[in-house]
């Protein structure tokens, strides 16, 4: 009867929604991950032996990395002495424990003494502070799963919500396990001179993924691992034009596996863009308003023999959450070895849920993910962004954009390790109406870890392509340019229509 009883309750709690580890884990025969000799042979120690403390401290943060409440009420005492820099012994947690109201709970003095006499030796607590930390993680990720089973279960629940939700959870508990130990200068050093042989003999010396623009790299040394580059102007100056050619150059030209998460147009739009960079025939043709001529199928064919080849992935999911994007990178580094990432643009990814409506904070808490993970896989992350209006209503610097033009959040320019501006000074609005057809500055207004300035472009519009402005004016003058061109046969299996035929929808930026 008792039993029945029983499993009607837990049928209760389970209709009610609020079901915990505990009695999910009883259900099952289980019971929870838990090591209680451990925990208090841990107390024990720091009890005796002061000189486990600190280290204990740095790897069981909380008093719920302890399964037993008993021993979460010790530790609890334990750390609040060492928070106050005050002594740790019998006495003294006894007496705090005693203020906290506790000392009758957990079992008097006599439990503390019990717990100082199950020391064996110090230098094991190490050994069983990784078993209870284990045991905690374990609990979380119980805890996490739950969590997610509970909220799928709901009808009403968004899916894309759901999703974000559960990477969220998941990446909180695994995040709990994750640690970096300080590392002596000596070991720093001996792996910076080896970085600096290998680049020794790399080609220009760049210690980063070249961007393809002689000038920006004399001055950045390619773009560095780790580092979170932002890239911004005003609607239809050439923002993702220049990412599509900085993509183009690294994974064309030099190899580099390189990923692009385009959350503004699709994978087609984006590819008919770069087809017409890397041929150079008219754009009409390549929407698909105008006829291509065979012999032009010719030359179209064989100029993106290596484009098509070249490690470059795209994903164009839109409204991309920060989390999936986390994960998605995370997959893309393990099995693509992708050493560059780009996002066009940052305003139109989704912040944690919790943040949505509180948009300043939510564009900050996109920020500082994308440097996480660019920090966490040492890559190279662009992401493009938005100006306010205030760089086209500002009088006098012939309206160059300034950092306090970022839209929507100062944290942007707070995380980023590079910002660059394009200021097209032919562009109406933008600069000087007498400028030269195409001529645009790369204004490089922070970089951390090198020197600002301004690097001549010119864009050609009809291509929707940057180049170095020494390197396009010989073009223009007539001088002969390095071709694209690859002559090596063409895969009859490839063709044209591996790339789609859909419209450009009249974007600006093409």
């Amino acid at each position: 009867m008792a039993e029945n009883d029983a499993k009607g309750s837990s049928r209760k709690k389970r209709q009610d929604g609020i079901v915990n580890f505990e009695s999910l884990g009883l259900e099952m025969g289980n019971k929870p991950p838990q090591a209680i000799d451990f925990e208090e042979a841990i107390l024990g120690a720091l009890l005796v032996e002061p000189d486990c403390v600190d280290e204990v401290m740095e790897d069981l943060p909380g008093d719920n990395c302890f399964y037993s409440e008993k021993n979460r009420m010790v530790y609890r005492a334990i750390k609040k002495l060492y928070n106050a820099h005050n002594p740790i012994d019998l006495y003294t947690v006894s007496d705090q424990l005693r203020k906290d109201k506790n000392l009758e709970a957990v079992g008097g003095p006599v439990f503390l003494a019990d717990l100082s006499a199950k020391v064996s030796a110090a230098a094991n607590t190490e050994y069983h502070t990784k078993i209870v930390k284990q045991k905690f993680i374990q609990r979380e990720l119980i805890t996490a799963s739950l969590k997610i089973l509970k909220e799928s279960f709901d009808e009403s629940a968004n899916v894309d919500e759901l999703m974000d939700n559960a990477q969220t959870e998941i990446f909180k508990a695994v995040q709990s396990n994750s640690s970096k130990e300080a590392q002596d200068i000596g070991s720093v050093i001996t792996r910076t001179l080896s970085d600096l042989e290998k680049h020794m003999n790399d080609e220009g010396g760049l210690s980063g993924v070249p961007s393809g623009f002689v000038t920006l790299d004399s001055i950045t040394l390619g773009w560095q691992p780790s580092d979170l580059i932002i890239l911004a102007a005003r609607p239809s100056v050439g923002k993702t034009a220049f990412a599509l050619n900085v993509a183009r150059n690294a994974a064309v030209d030099h190899n580099i596996p390189t990923a692009i998460f385009s959350l503004e147009m699709p994978a087609v739009q984006l590819a008919k863009r770069m087809m017409v960079s890397e041929t150079g025939i008219d754009s009409k043709k390549i929407k698909g308003g105008t006829k291509i001529e065979p012999a032009e199928w010719i030359q179209l064919e064989e100029q993106i023999k290596k484009l098509t080849a070249a490690p470059l992935y795209i994903d164009d999911t839109p409204s991309l959450p920060v989390m999936e994007f986390r994960s998605k990178v995370k997959r893309l580094v393990k099995q693509k070895q992708v050493k560059l990432i780009v996002v066009d643009y940052l305003q139109l990814m989704q912040g944690p849920v919790e943040l949505r409506g509180f948009r300043e904070q939510e564009v900050a808490a996109i920020s500082r993910t994308l440097k996480a993970t660019a920090k966490e896989h040492n890559i190279p992350i662009i992401a493009l962004s938005q100006l306010s209006r205030n760089a086209v209503q500002r009088q006098g610097s012939n309206n160059k954009p300034q950092l306090s033009d970022l839209r929507e959040s100062g944290s942007i320019e707070q995380d980023a390790d590079m910002v660059l501006f394009i200021h097209r000074l032919d562009y109406q609005g933008l600069g000087d109406p007498n400028a030269e057809k195409g001529s645009t500055e790369l204004i490089i207004a922070k970089h951390r870890n090198g020197e600002i300035g301004e690097v001549p472009l010119i864009f050609r519009d009809s291509l929707a392509k940057f180049e170095d402005a020494a390197s396009a004016r010989d073009f223009l003058s007539g001088a002969e340019m390095p071709s694209r061109m690859n002559s090596d046969s063409f895969d009859d299996d490839r063709s044209f229509s591996a790339f789609g035929g859909d419209d450009f929808s009249g974007n600006p930026d093409f």
